[in-house]
């Protein structure tokens, strides 16, 4: 009954994330269209990664890995009007801290602009767009992280599906910029309406979400408490995870980093292959993510380790069986992909192929992006942070090194092959110290699993090789590439009699 249910829980996630992940498509499609890959593209994207790694430090990552066990732990123990006290101090403290990170960010802008992305500095005019355009979307970190408050909240209240869909407030912001107002603006000035676009964007993304909080019973007023136990308790657990769940962001920045020493182009191109791998992570890796937290922690709760168990092993098959494919499919058939996706206007074929490098590596690595972060959601539900952090220090330094060594030899293409290879890293040394703590987590029956995935998704990246043949078309052969390769590995599925083939069932279908 828990994996059905969890099952429930991520396909609410999952059909909220597809909608909003295809509007995020077409939204990177008119910015590829617009700006294409090269200056512009670059010190828009470069700045950008600087305050949504604020994002995932107050927002989606740290804050929300140490605040949902312990909402969790309130909601099962504790009446709802202290539940509710709970509630208002954090809202309140949050709402503090992220004003002012929010001015000091666009005070120190040039400081920090020129440590993320030194590389730049052979170039002065890109250097100072970047500098411009991070000042700009500084207070963009005040609504989002806001809004990724509000995400964990209705999460655990089990509300998944308005979570999931309302980042497309961001896609509709933008797109409605480029179509109605950027063309009335110089392009000298058009970047920088794009970084005000993506302030109202953040802005949306909370006031979506507020009104299910108040039908479900709750509200948010702002009170001060500091000395609060919940307070306290979340700011403790949270010191460590800064680092530990917002592992993926840092390693974004050393790519960063590394690919601003490339010339132009690998900056946007990071960027394009990140967002075309992060659909199906999104929608099958994510939403089970974002569904066994809430789950792990309840059954913490109410220590109930087999309940953990059973949704631990469940999610790591799921997330294996649907992750593999989507993986082998993009390394076989990413350019085309990125070809139909991306290459207009100025957007041109050696932006494809500089982005169809990065995605076939990063695509290694999908099945662990995802499994790192089932694995350090155990710990999360334990109200355990430090674990995850010992890892992710670990893996840094690996990702740091394989960084180093790997972009000059391999270009763009060996700073995703090194993120995907410390991922895995990561992954294996966290259920190496979750099995010490909790025992058995029964991998042999994960493993037998992914052997009947990695035969599928072998089948299928031979028929999408070459259902891509028929047509040198590619509204024509992508959409029939894709569409025979699901039927391939769903045929290939059935004959294997994988049981997860039933879980994504249940969860589509719900």
């Amino acid at each position: 009954m828990e994996n059905k249910t969890l099952a429930k829980h991520a396909g609410k996630a999952a059909f909220g994330t597809i909608c909003s992940r295809i509007l995020g498509y077409i939204r990177d499609m008119f910015v590829a269209n617009l700006f294409g890959v090269g200056m512009f593209a670059d010190a828009f994207y470069a700045a950008f990664r600087i305050p949504n790694l604020f994002r995932r430090m107050f927002g989606e990552g740290s804050f929300s890995a140490a605040f949902i066990p312990v909402f969790s732990h309130y909601l099962h123990t504790k009446d709802k009007d202290e539940t509710q006290n709970f509630l208002n101090a954090i809202f309140t403290v949050l709402l503090i801290i992220l004003i002012v990170i929010s001015a000091l960010g666009v005070v120190f802008s040039p400081a920090l602009t020129k440590m993320m992305v030194w590389g730049f500095s052979d170039n002065p005019e890109k250097m100072q767009i970047t500098i411009a355009l991070t000042r700009l979307m500084f207070p963009f970190i005040v609504f989002i992280c806001l809004a990724a408050f509000l995400l964990a909240i209705l999460n655990t209240l089990h509300s998944f599906f308005i979570p999931a869909l309302a980042p497309l407030s961001l896609s509709v912001s933008e797109i409605f910029y480029i179509l109605a107002i950027a063309p009335l603006i110089s392009p000298g000035n058009q970047i920088k309406g794009l970084a005000l676009s993506v302030i109202f964007g953040g802005t949306l993304h909370f006031f979506v979400q507020y009104p299910k909080l108040k039908n479900l019973g709750w509200h948010l007023k702002f009170k001060i408490n500091l000395k609060h136990p919940g307070v306290k308790r979340v700011a403790l657990l949270m010191v460590p995870s800064l680092v530990g769940l917002s592992v993926d962001q840092i390693n974004a920045f050393v790519d960063n980093i590394c690919a601003s020493f490339l010339g132009n182009g690998p900056v946007s191109a990071l960027y394009y292959s990140n967002r075309l791998m992060q659909m199906p992570l999104a929608v099958f890796g994510l939403a089970f993510a974002t569904a066994s937290l809430p789950a792990m922690s309840k059954a913490c709760a109410e220590k109930d380790i087999v309940t953990l168990k059973n949704s631990l092993n469940y999610s790591i098959r799921f997330i294996i069986f649907t992750l593999m494919p989507a993986a082998v499919g993009l390394m076989t058939i990413g350019l085309p992909i990125v070809k139909l996706l991306f290459e207009h206007g100025k957007f041109d074929a050696l932006g494809s192929i500089m982005t169809n490098k990065a995605l076939f590596f990063y695509s290694f690595g999908l099945p662990a992006y995802a499994a790192a972060k089932i694995f350090a959601n155990a710990f999360y539900s334990f109200q355990d942070t430090k674990t995850p952090v010992k890892t992710a220090i670990w893996t840094m330094i690996l990702h740091v090194f394989l960084c180093i060594v790997l972009m000059r030899p391999m270009g763009v293409g060996g700073l995703a092959f090194a993120t995907a290879l410390s991922s895995y890293f990561n992954v294996i040394v966290l259920a190496i110290c979750l099995k010490k703590r909790i025992g058995s987590l029964d991998l042999k029956q994960v493993t037998f699993s992914s052997f009947k995935s990695l035969i599928a998704s072998i089948i299928t990246a031979a028929v999408a090789l070459n259902a891509c043949k028929i047509s040198d078309n590619l509204f024509i052969c992508v959409p029939v590439a894709i569409f025979c390769a699901i039927l391939a590995f769903i045929a290939s599925s059935y004959i294997l009699k994988s049981e997860e083939l039933k879980t994504v069932k249940s969860v589509f279908s719900r």
